[in-house]
Parts: structure tokens; sequence; C-alpha cells
């Protein structure tokens, strides 16, 4: 009867780890892939993922675009990125609070083309939202903006 009650223990256990480790990955989720098109991958922790529809970014990923490859991108403040072709854009900070709106967006256009419509955060702080590129810093302080930035 004891080790019955052990061998459902440790499978209610072994359940209870497969169920929360993706719900701490899911946490740490910051934008989605809507749109892929063409070469389209996604730079994490070293390694290079192909990037397709619904595929998940977190606040300190690259996202990477060949020379026929575009990418539609929603971040959980209703931001929306366009990468177009031949592009390196890196996220390098996103903090969003959902209930007061408040955060940060940073992000570096190394090269390639960027269309902006920003979300919550820009609405809530101007400031909060700046695209880097190698020869400027760009502070949002509209709604909608265009980057290229060169080789």
């Amino acid at each position: 009867m004891q080790s019955t009650r052990l061998i459902v223990l440790r499978r209610f256990l072994l359940m209870c780890a497969f169920t929360i480790a993706p719900i701490a990955s899911w946490a740490n989720d910051i934008a989605q892939f809507r749109v892929a098109r063409g070469s389209v991958y996604l730079e994490r922790s070293g390694q290079r993922l192909p990037a397709r529809v619904g595929t998940h970014l977190q606040a300190t990923d690259t996202v990477v675009t060949g020379a026929d490859g575009s990418a539609g991108i929603a971040f959980v403040d209703n931001s929306l990125l366009s990468v177009g072709p031949n592009s390196v854009l890196a996220i390098e900070r996103y903090a969003f609070n959902s209930t007061t709106h408040e955060g940060a967006f940073e992000s570096s256009l190394r090269k390639g083309t960027l269309s902006v419509v920003s979300g919550k955060i820009a609405k809530q702080s101007p400031d909060a939202m700046k695209v880097k590129t190698p020869s400027s810093i760009l502070g949002v302080r509209g709604t909608e903006f265009l980057v290229r930035s060169g080789d």
C-alpha cells in the first residue's frame, strides 16, 4: 500500500514538473512571430533556430532575415514590428507591466529595415522605446516609424 502511494506521488511530481517547465518558459515570452516568410532565424543563447509563425521571442533574442526573408512580430504590449530582408534586429531590453503599461523597449537594428507601430509602452512613456542603429539612437515619440540601416 505504501509503495503504491509512493509510485503515485512520484508520477504526480513528475507530471507537475513537465507542466510547470513550459509555464516558466512561457513567462519569459515577450512576443510572437505572426509572419515569417523566406529565411527567418532566431538567435538565442548561441543557437540559431528557424522562426515560424507562432514562434515566441524572449527578451534577449536576435531576429535575422536572409535576402528572401521578412517577419512580422507582435509584442505583448501590442507593439508591431516588421523586419525586412537582410536584417539583423537584436532585442536588448524588454520589460512590460500589463497593469500600468509601464516598461522599456530597447532594440538594435544592426542592418536592414524595420517598420514599427508602437504599443502601450511608448504610449504610456514616450521615452521608454528606443531603436539603436550603428550610427544613431532613435527615441520614439510617435506611433509609427520606419528605420533603415546599411551594413
